[in-house]
This record gives C-alpha cells, sequence and structure tokens, in this order.
C-alpha cells in the first residue's frame, strides 16, 4: 500500500517552489512512496504580486484544500520566512484547518519543514521552530532532519541555507539568489529521509 507524502508549500520568488521539487525526488526514491506537491492559496492582490515582482505560480501544482491534508500519511510545509516567521499565506492556510483540529484528523501524522530566507540572519532557525507551534496543537509528529544528511552540514567552505530543522535556501534581498547545489542536495535528502520515516510509521 502506498505511502501518500504531501508538499504542501508557498513561494514568493520561486525558492520554495525549487526546494519542493527536489523534495519530491529525494521522496519518490523511497519504494512505495507517492508523493504530491500542493501550493496554499494565495491572499494577496495580483497587483501587488506585481510590484512585488513575485514568480508565476507553477501551473502544475494544484492548490490544496484544508481538508485534503487528512489523506496524507506524511506531510512536509515549505515556506519563505517573514521577520523569523512563517508568510501569512502559509499561516492563514494553518488558520483555516480549525476542524481538522477540532476533530484530530492529524494527530499521529509525521510532518517536518523546508524554508527559505532573504539573508543569513534572517531566520534559518526561527522560521522553523516557530512553525513547529502549528503541528503541535495539531498532535503531528515533527521530523526534523537533523545532522542525517553526513559531513555536508558541517562543511564551511560555502554559505548555504538549510539546519537540522529542514532544508533552506537564501534568496537574497532582492530573490535574486537560486537555491545552490549543496542546499538542493539536503532538500533531496530531507525527501528521503521524511518518507522513509512515514513508510515505517505507516507499516505500524
Amino acid at each position: 500500500m502506498a505511502t501518500k507524502i504531501y508538499i504542501v508549500y508557498y513561494s514568493t520568488w520561486g525558492h520554495v517552489a525549487t526546494l519542493a521539487e527536489e523534495i519530491k525526488k529525494g521522496a519518490e526514491s523511497v519504494p512505495g512512496a507517492e508523493v504530491t506537491i500542493w501550493l496554499v492559496p494565495e491572499t494577496l492582490p495580483e497587483d501587488v504580486l506585481g510590484k512585488m515582482h513575485a514568480a508565476p505560480w507553477r501551473e502544475d501544482h494544484s492548490v490544496i484544500t484544508a481538508r485534503q491534508l487528512a489523506e496524507a500519511d506524511g506531510i512536509l510545509f515549505g515556506f519563505p520566512t517573514r521577520f523569523g516567521m512563517m508568510a501569512a499565506q502559509m499561516k492563514a492556510f494553518f488558520d483555516s484547518t480549525g476542524g481538522l483540529w477540532q476533530e484530530q484528523s492529524l494527530a499521529g501524522k509525521p510532518a517536518g519543514v523546508f524554508f527559505t530566507t532573504g539573508t543569513q540572519g534572517g531566520g534559518q532557525e526561527t522560521t522553523a521552530l516557530t512553525a513547529v507551534t502549528q503541528l503541535t496543537h495539531h498532535g503531528m509528529l515533527f521530523v526534523p532532519v537533523g545532522y542525517t544528511h553526513g559531513a555536508g552540514m558541517f562543511a564551511m567552505d560555502e554559505v548555504k541555507g538549510g539546519s537540522p530543522y529542514g532544508a533552506g535556501t537564501f534568496a537574497g534581498a532582492d530573490g535574486s539568489r537560486v537555491p545552490s547545489d549543496a542546499e538542493l542536495a539536503l532538500a533531496a535528502h530531507q525527501g528521503k529521509y521524511f518518507a522513509g520515516i512515514a513508510k515505517k510509521f505507516k507499516a505500524v
């Protein structure tokens, strides 16, 4: 029986979308994993997005409803940071999950996070840490990547995003930086690692 992994994200300039695709590749390498990427609804009007030079939405990624979360065996949430916390679009989506919380439909499901920040001091850890409160209230089981990616996580030879909390990248203050090979490698690893954990939980 397939292990359903949902990758649910919001992306302003496309960086989180890029990480989501890499995470999907890693998760799909686990036998029996069925992986779907979803977008959360946008909350900003088109004219504002235009002024922000936001990237076009990925047409191959469907918009998810809160109710659909209950279908997954494990969920990875991805989002950019806003002042050290998840972007308002993702928070609005979590705010719409009250019915699932009341039913405890997500309790016991493994969950993880990945993220992007504008700068090195922009919240690579606090963005993930503050997101854990959302998972906690749903009774979800937070699965951090830890240091399971090995020696690459200790390397100091380049600037790179990500942390033991999950995969990450830096967008740059103007969104011009693209995810590095090291950041993409951590994202793929997180996908594989998380799918393996979710598969074990489903087998219990």
